[in-house]
């Protein structure tokens, strides 16, 4: 990315203003106050809502076991501002001016937490019954199709489309899911780890179509390319999603391939005063060797304190920390708990520990001899202790680790 125009020992901010409202945005926000910053902290968001927390959306919320997620944070007491159903639109950096929908907004330091927007469905957008989830509205609007217990097409077999899948089999919906690809999660997972996935689908009582694409949807069904027609009372779209900063044209703030704020290694934009945090943003991975954009709620809640600290500290001129996680998310789906830390596209061995036809069985893969990441289907503690391994850096027996009964603290080498 471009050479980054902010230097540590300049003034010391006196008003950050935070673009966004979920996680990333709130945790900033947090993060500020209990790191010690006395100024202006001005947090925004598009929803009208309390801000809250994403993941319960797929499950609590969405079976009706639970009326919201607000975050359990007391605004006024830390002197946080909201200011909400406030969409922002534009950035001039030159001006230090946040433009929304109400007005400009000036800031000494922005942080940029606006976020992923889910990709839609090109043809489906207006059809009647087609939702997306993503928002507190969107489950919302869920509930009642999934209470009234109606025959479901899913589009896409990533982890959205499999929570949600698993959400509407509990509520005793039909469920069909059609996955363009010839596997489910084949942009998250090799072939030989999505596999006995595939068969989890069966055995809840859902319908998993591969090699299937959506010609058009249509009120009361989904048309195939090969012509099938599958009845839907509601078809729910989970194709992935796509960073939240279209808002950010004209800018000058650099933008990667996927439309990512090109952020460095201190979670800085390639504009002043500027960083992103969270979804919208990606970083340089020293660990990994490689920039990396993480959508998952680990890294909304990591960034944040880094963020925080690299404003607080640039006025007394403190070596900016730097950003470098080891990327961690988890998934309920199908009466499994699915847990992943690492990054494993530049590992050389993939190594199994228990039997993938089983309920609980850990995928680890190795770079050389390092740990480097691992998946774990009902192994709690094969991903605790393998996390930190990735963190140490520690040398692996490949030998010892594969067995399942061994720690995988004791596997070292």
């Amino acid at each position: 990315m471009s050479e980054q125009t902010q230097e540590p020992g300049s003034s010391a901010p006196r008003r950050v203003v935070v673009a966004g409202a979920g996680m990333a945005g709130v945790q900033t926000a947090v993060a500020l106050r209990e790191q010690g910053f006395t100024g202006t902290v001005l947090l925004i968001g598009a929803e009208p809502h309390q801000p809250y927390d994403r993941p319960p959306l797929s499950k609590a919320v969405l079976l009706g076991k639970a009326e919201g997620s607000a975050f359990d944070v007391d605004f006024e007491a830390l002197g946080i501002e909201l200011r909400l159903g406030c969409e922002v639109l534009g950035l001039r950096p030159g001006d230090h001016e946040l433009a929304t929908e109400n007005g400009a907004v000036p800031y000494d330091v922005l942080v940029v937490a606006t976020g992923a927007e889910p990709v839609r469905l090109p043809g489906a957008e207006g059809v009647p019954g087609v939702h997306l989830l993503r928002t507190l509205d969107d489950a919302e609007r869920l509930r009642p199709v999934l209470a009234r217990r109606h025959d479901i097409v899913v589009v896409g077999a990533g982890w959205i489309g499999a929570e949600f899948a698993t959400a509407a089999r509990e509520a005793g919906c039909a469920v069909t899911v059609v996955e363009a690809a010839e596997r489910p999660l084949a942009g998250a997972l090799p072939a030989e780890v999505a596999a006995p996935m595939a068969r989890w689908y069966e055995d809840a009582g859902a319908v998993l179509r591969t090699h299937a694409r959506v010609a058009r949807v249509e009120p009361g069904a989904v048309l195939l390319d090969d012509g099938s027609r599958l009845p839907a009372d509601a078809v729910v779209v989970g194709i992935g999603a796509r960073p939240a900063t279209a808002w950010l044209a004209g800018s000058g703030v650099e933008l990667g391939a996927h439309g990512e704020i090109v952020a460095d290694e201190h979670l800085r934009t390639s504009a002043p005063d500027v960083y992103a945090v969270g979804d919208c943003a990606s970083f340089p991975s020293g660990r990994y060797g490689e920039r990396l954009l993480v959508h998952h709620w680990d890294n909304a809640l990591q960034g944040p304190r880094t963020v925080a600290s690299n404003i607080i500290g640039r006025a007394t001129g403190e070596t900016p920390a730097v950003y470098d996680p080891v990327p961690y998310f988890w998934s309920e789906q199908f009466g499994r708990f699915v847990q992943y830390a690492g990054h494993h596209a530049a590992a050389d061995t993939a190594l199994w520990r228990g039997d993938p036809s089983g309920p609980a069985w850990t995928v680890c893969w190795l770079r050389g001899d390092r740990l480097v990441a691992l998946l774990a289907v009902g192994r709690p503690r094969d991903l605790a202790q393998g996390r930190r391994l990735i963190e140490a850096g520690a040398p692996m027996d490949p030998v010892l680790l594969q067995d399942p009964a061994r720690p995988l603290k004791a596997a070292t080498a």
